[in-house]
């Protein structure tokens, strides 16, 4: 007999699991399901989590070797690549345990393996062939994405990698060529360039990271050249083969062709809906053309009882998004009305120097006709800034010019992504500039740049 439950969630990364604990904190007999061993999904296990752990070691790295500045003598400092993974694998463990424990604090049934539609209320869980069938009343659809592949070079995750075998080299390569300037790419790229790779960047764009806002990729792009990776843009990889153990790839600008030499190439040109397997075609639910599950503004798909989020809906593939969205999903199904603010959601990219962005860019508020006022200030006129050597960077503030109302905030700068919170309060609660900018901000603190930002907007600044 099939077991019976109120929510049955299909997919365990921050979207899945988050939905959960809600819709089970909410009342409902709620089960998960997960193909993966292990709970936490992409982010957790092979994506979000294990690459900060690698930046953050990287990052301490060259630290100690720039300490000098501080007057710290140091003598020789090395590194060691395995404890580095070791110490990756370690944090991502204990994050994993952290979320089994709350699928029992909750009383979550856990079912390992595929789980498929064979018809809108009844799924079946394949796990080494064998098959259990469970039946619920709501289902939400949260599994996530794949890397995307270049079709004439298939990932081996030894020589051709996608973000997931960057995480897992066996040794640091001597060069490394990375396809696509986005956010994976440049901060796996800074990762192996801190360790001693020459890292060289390929883009199709005529720029980095093109979710951010322009100005502070182009300061970005000259802070990360400076500290030694290359990029080729208005590019295009146009063939690649492996020979005697080394990449030699075919990259195309404009009317000249180069050939580049690496150990390794990682391609990070985007990551697509994961749906494979989940029986949408028997129920009468396909994907469409971008592979997304079309919701509607409650998540609920062309079958109201079943609902999706995270990245196989439209928006940016992040996982707080999907939290939120896995939290607003089960207060949905229970009859709550959720608030979802996308323009509040940010977007971090965690280079050293960080970017850290939440609202709309500068672009996007002038295509979308607005009057702006703009204030930025330089983190070299931030004494704590100044104090920790670590003045690479600025806020970049962007306001309608009538009323003041703050439209995005944008740092770039050491600890931007905690920062960048004060961007969330301010655009949540609807704050003008002038009102985040005379509020009293702790001295000295990297944060008194978002002060004077905010002042330079109104015309009111001091030290700028």
């Amino acid at each position: 007999m099939a077991a019976k439950f109120d929510v049955v969630v299909i997919g365990s990364g921050p979207g899945g699991y988050v939905a959960a604990v809600r819709a089970a904190q909410l009342g409902f007999k709620t089960a998960i399901i997960e193909k993966n061993p292990t709970l936490g999904g992409t982010c957790l296990n092979i994506g979000c989590i294990p690459s900060k752990a690698l930046l953050q070691s990287t990052e301490l790295y060259i630290k100690i070797l720039e300490s000098k500045i501080h007057g710290i003598s140091t003598g020789s400092v090395t590194f060691d690549w395995n404890q580095i993974q070791q110490r990756k694998d370690k944090v991502v463990d204990s994050l994993v345990t952290s979320v089994a424990v709350l699928m029992k604090k909750y009383s979550i049934e856990r079912f390992e393996g595929t789980g498929e539609f064979f018809s809108p209320t009844s799924i079946q869980v394949t796990k080494d062939g064998n098959k259990q069938e469970i039946e619920t009343t709501y289902a939400i659809i949260a599994t996530g994405s794949i890397p995307v592949a270049l079709p004439f070079l298939p990932f081996d995750e030894k020589h051709v990698v996608s973000s997931t075998g960057a995480l897992s080299l066996s040794e640091v390569p001597k060069k490394l060529l990375v396809i696509g300037a986005g956010i994976i790419g440049v901060e796996i790229g800074s990762v192996y360039r801190r360790l001693g790779s020459a890292v060289t960047v390929v883009e199709m764009l005529d720029r980095i990271c093109p979710t951010v806002d322009a100005g502070i990729a182009r300061t970005l792009q000259r802070i990360l050249t400076k500290q030694g990776m290359e990029f080729k843009l208005s590019a295009k990889l146009s063939g690649a083969v492996i020979d005697g153990g080394k990449v030699k790839a075919t990259v195309q600008m404009g009317d000249k062709t180069d050939v580049l030499d690496a150990d390794v190439i990682l391609v990070a040109i985007g990551r697509k809906p994961y749906t494979a397997g989940l029986g949408l075609e028997k129920i009468g639910l396909n994907p469409n053309q971008q592979g997304q599950i079309e919701v509607n503004g409650d998540f609920q798909t062309q079958i109201p009882h079943i609902y999706a989020i995270g990245d196989v809906v439209d928006g940016p593939m992040l996982a707080h998004k999907a939290s939120e969205e896995g939290v607003a999903a089960a207060e949905v199904i229970a009859g709550l009305r959720p608030h979802m603010n996308y323009l509040a959601i940010p977007n971090i990219v965690y280079t050293h120097p960080e970017v850290a962005a939440v609202g709309m860019t500068e672009e996007e508020a002038k295509a979308a006709g607005l009057q702006l006022s703009i204030g930025q200030c330089l983190f070299k006129g931030n004494a704590r800034a100044r104090c920790n050597a670590d003045d690479e960077g600025l806020v970049k503030i962007i306001a309608e010019k009538t009323s003041q109302r703050l439209l995005g905030m944008h740092i770039l700068g050491a600890g931007a992504s905690e920062m960048i919170g004060e961007g969330v309060v301010a655009l949540e609660k609807k704050l003008t500039v002038e009102a985040l900018g005379t509020m009293s901000h702790g001295h000295p603190t990297m944060c008194e740049a978002i002060k004077e930002a905010c002042l330079q907007a109104v015309g009111k600044a001091i030290h700028i």
